[in-house]
């Protein structure tokens, strides 16, 4: 509640004064609270809607006997009138405002200072300023009091109780002084620095990074205060800060000892009731292709030619489940988890090292449990026969993408004629699915080269190869194979099919694909926005076609994938729009994605072990989760490679490169150097030749004298100005 104007109790209630040091006393002495003695009186007129009460029932009412807390009353009634929840009738006479709503919901928090408050029922967000806030911290539960709406204004309201506070851990640097400390934070979740007592340090040194979490937050004080829960360093340590990184998003950073243990005790003993009951496969050809620095290895190929002259091609995939029983210690620390986190020099693990590593990992010469999907086909790579099996297999040989490509490329080798082969099917493969509108989103991949010590020495720019499309096409085959095989069972006979996994990706919003079609307009391409599904997915390949090698290619693929809806798990399957798929899920890396592991227990439950559909909300509830988690990583990721970037362009200060221009805002433009990617801003202030202005529907900065426009896509050259590491921003100033 704003406390700038309070009212004295004075005739026709107009004189308006500040709260004096008396009233702040009195206000500590009687116990309650600005928002306690708010919400009570709010209480007061509702169970009095018709009444009219002035300052003094209300008072009295309330035991606040004395002037000073009097004056508080009628300062709070003022404030209430003048928001809309009470109604001045007569002079100092007042009603319960009907009209006036309260409602419950999330609290966000901004570094702005201008919050909001997300709605229990999905209603529009309601704007909280920084007085109004009532010290709530990101994700708290909150009551809010609804000011009335003022015309053109969005609404606004005042949090008056905090429902359910959210455990709030926040990561920065620790600043020492001798009876006490700050947690100096960049956080955007929090404007204040956090005060830290002298007994909750944890013996952390000044200038470490700690994590620390809020203990409470008074009504009367600015800071919130915490203590240290964990020390994770001195600032600037590459570990450090990789794993402030995680604790940013909430992520792990260790593993839990007990798990490893248990990880520990489990046997690699392929055993012979196992093989009683699985396909043997150690004699077939068999073999993994994986990036170089791989070590997880959860997915193989065999070949064979058929006496028919067709081709069974196998897609093995490591068999976790028989591991990682339901319901264990491990199960639940890699249901937590949801998925592996792959940071830009390093990987956390879903699972302990002993299962991701050894275990389940399909390396060459050792025999593994594997769930395979085992394809028949033709020349054609049509599918004439397949079926899904528990196996026992060998790798013969691991392949790096390098070494296939090569392979590929020179048309001889070790494994040649089933590398070539299934290339050929591949390939096959690739173009029937873009005949039916699968998208072709290849956006390009950023790797740094890594010292030892983590500082980022190099950037190469990956490029996706025949190699890796031979990968994705197998696994993508077997993704849509497995989904179809339990999702269309008992298609049509009455019942709604057993509950599953999948990997959804609905229709883009056809408003978005509007707003995406008028954009590229300026640059002279053209886009279908309605029709088939397979005639606008064929449209939008055209275009990512033609943007080829163009200026505009990164930035218009940019836009075109923020027009698409995002790929999620849920167990109701609306088909995967980008792949052009009806049927599509997770059960190829089960190693690094919980919903996989998920998948393959699904599987056995209703082919092997014949049990009825599992539970639904049960399993919605988990597919919830595992985007939830898939996203956060997929945050903390992006927030690593930012990191590296900003590093490495810090020995970079001065030197001026070629970019474009990748976002425009009101407080400047965004722009990618072409070589290395990275990305930095150019703030508005530092276009001083006139005065800008920022155009929304355009996508532009325009000069309201001179008229000259900065565009997205711009081609512009570019100092690096600064490199802040804690705030992971790069500066810019326009060279040209």
């Amino acid at each position: 509640m704003s406390r700038k104007n309070k009212m004295m109790p004075k005739a026709n209630n107009k004189k308006k004064a500040q709260p004096s040091k008396s009233n702040r006393a009195a206000r500590r002495a009687k116990g309650m609270k600005d928002s306690d003695l708010r919400g009570a009186i709010v209480v007061a007129f509702e169970h009095n809607p018709d009444k009219l009460l002035n300052y003094k029932q209300v008072s009295r009412a309330l035991g606040q006997d004395k002037l000073t807390q009097k004056e508080v009353v009628v300062g709070l009634m003022n404030d209430l009138a003048q928001t809309g929840v009470l109604q001045e009738i007569e002079p100092g006479r007042y009603k319960y405002n009907n009209k006036s709503v309260i409602i419950e919901g999330i609290f966000d928090r901004r570094y702005s200072g201008h919050h909001v408050v997300i709605p229990d029922d999905g209603s529009e967000s309601i704007l909280i300023s920084e007085v109004n806030a009532g010290h709530a911290l990101e994700g708290d539960r909150v009551r809010v009091q609804l000011y009335a709406k003022r015309k053109g204004r969005e609404q606004e309201g005042e949090v008056i109780e905090i429902l359910e506070r959210k455990e709030s851990i926040f990561i920065g640097r620790l600043q020492l002084n001798k009876e006490f400390a700050f947690l100096i934070t960049e956080s955007k979740d929090l404007s204040h620095d956090i005060f830290i007592p002298k007994d909750c340090l944890l013996n952390a040194k000044n200038n470490d990074k700690v994590v620390v979490r809020i203990k409470e937050w008074p009504e009367n004080a600015k800071n919130p205060i915490g203590e240290v829960v964990d020390v994770l360093g001195q600032s600037g340590n590459n570990d450090v800060e990789m794993n402030a990184i995680l604790v940013e998003y909430g992520l792990p950073y260790t593993y839990p000892k007990e798990v490893e243990e248990a990880a520990d005790k489990l046997s690699a003993e392929i055993s012979p009731e196992e093989l009683a009951v699985r396909e043997d496969f150690r004699k077939v050809l068999t073999f993994t292709i994986d990036p170089k620095d791989a070590k997880d290895f959860d997915d193989a190929l065999s070949y064979r030619v058929l006496p028919d002259n067709n081709y069974e091609i196998g897609v093995h995939i490591a068999d976790v489940s028989h591991f990682v029983k339901e319901g264990d210690i491990i199960d639940r620390e890699a249901y937590k988890r949801a998925t592996s986190i792959y940071l830009v020099d390093r990987t956390i693990p879903m699972l302990p090292e002993r299962l991701c590593n050894e275990l389940c990992s399909l390396r060459p010469n050792e025999e593994k449990y594997a769930y395979s999907c085992i394809f028949k086909m033709n020349e054609d790579a049509d599918v004439l026969d397949y079926h899904i099996v528990r196996t026992v297999i060998e790798s013969d040989r691991r392949f790096t993408y390098e070494e296939a490509q090569q392979i590929i490329e020179q048309g001889e080798g070790e494994c040649s004629e089933a590398i070539l082969k299934m290339n050929d099917l591949a390939q096959k493969l690739r173009t029937r699915r873009f005949d039916k509108g699968a998208i072709a989103f290849e956006r390009q991949e950023v790797k740094f080269e890594i010292d030892d010590k983590g500082r980022p020495t190099g950037i190469i720019i990956k490029e996706s190869k025949e190699a890796n499309k031979l990968i994705e096409e197998f696994m993508l085959l077997a993704n849509k194979t497995v989904a179809a095989h339990v999702g269309k069972d008992k298609k049509g006979k009455g019942d709604e099919g057993k509950t599953f996994v999948y990997r959804v990706h609905d229709q883009p919003d056809p408003d978005k694909l509007s707003t995406l079609s008028e954009f590229i307009r300026k640059f002279g391409y053209k886009l279908k926005t309605e029709g088939s599904n397979v005639e606008i997915g064929k449209s939008i390949n055209k275009l990512l076609d033609k943007v080829q090698g163009k200026p505009e290619e990164n930035l218009i693929e940019t836009i075109a994938i923020r027009s698409m809806a995002k790929a999620i798990y849920s167990t109701d399957n609306l088909g995967h729009y980008g792949l052009a798929f009806d049927f599509y899920t997770h059960f190829t890396s089960p190693i690094r994605r919980y919903p996989d592991l998920m998948v393959h227990r699904l599987l056995t439950r209703y082919m092997i072990d014949k049990k009825k559909s599992a539970d639904k909300s049960e399993y919605e509830e988990r597919c919830e989760h595992s985007s939830a988690m898939e996203q956060l990583a997929a945050n903390a990721e992006r927030a690593s490679i930012k990191y590296k970037q900003v590093e490495y362009m810090s020995e970079r200060v001065g030197k001026v490169f070629d970019g474009v221009i990748s976002g425009v805002t009101e407080w400047g433009i965004y722009v990618e150097l072409n070589q290395s990617k990275c990305e930095g801003l150019v703030p508005i202030r530092c276009l001083d030749d006139d005065f800008y202005e920022y155009d929304d529907k355009n996508y532009c900065l325009i000069g309201r004298k001179y008229h000259h426009k900065y565009n997205l896509g711009d081609a512009v050259t570019v100092r690096v100005a600064q490199a802040n590491l804690v705030r992971k921003q790069l500066d810019f100033d326009l060279a040209d």
